[in-house]
């Protein structure tokens, strides 16, 4: 479903990516580990067009999106993809159910359908409760169960997380990484997940480690 082919990327004299090629199948859950500085978010940047390779292809389903101008990217980004970052980026001034609604918003789809959605994707993700609560009325693993709900709004080809346990404690993360298997087993949904967490790695489908800008396995 997803593949990238001989991908270079730079910053000034450093050479962060060398040459990655990797391909990643529907209903996948697969996680990208190893040391900082490796290049796993970098590589997780261009697979979500949030950053551009200097060379090298990213397909999805057979479309090149390396090609796509900025609006074309956009488009391409709010529909097909879905993002869960360590920090949950949630805007203060919403509520849950308004936050995980933005991505239908911006693809200007009906305001009614896309309450109507939100709203069972939070009653799925344990959160029926909470659909009026401000961010700030709601735990860390509640305001990151709430980013999950928003990542999944437009039914997304793929779910790309960095480090999304990365704040929060023992418990937490585990029944946030049972989600992501829930989703993946209950939807088909395919994750890509950059994480320092071996146990979650363990249980991925598959674990690729990065080193000095390559996938050394």
């Amino acid at each position: 479903m997803i593949t990238c082919s001989h991908i270079f990327k730079s910053y000034q004299q450093l050479q962060v990516l060398k040459d990655v090629s990797l391909t990643i199948n529907k209903g996948e859950l697969v996680c990208i580990v190893g040391p900082s500085g490796a290049g796993k978010s970098t590589l997780l940047h261009i697979l979500g067009t949030l950053d551009k390779a200097d060379s090298g292809t990213v397909t999805y389903q057979n479309q090149d999106i390396s090609i796509l101008k900025d609006k074309e990217l956009s488009k391409f980004r709010n529909e097909h993809l879905g993002f869960v970052f360590q920090f949950h980026h949630l805007l203060p001034e919403f509520t849950a159910l308004e936050n995980v609604c933005i991505p239908a918003f911006i693809a200007q789809k009906n305001e009614i359908e896309s309450k109507k959605r939100a709203a069972e994707l939070l009653d799925f993700l344990g959160l029926k409760d909470r659909l009026q609560h401000k961010p700030n009325e709601l735990s860390g693993g509640e305001q990151q169960r709430v980013s999950v709900a928003r990542a999944l709004m437009n039914q997304p080809l793929v779910i790309l997380a960095d480090e999304p346990t990365g704040n929060l404690d023992t418990e937490k993360s585990e029944e946030l990484h049972q989600l992501f298997f829930d989703l993946k087993n209950e939807f088909n949904q395919t994750f890509v997940i950059v994480t320092h967490n071996d146990h979650l790695a363990e249980k991925a489908d598959r674990k690729l480690m990065m080193k000095d800008g390559s996938i050394i396995n």
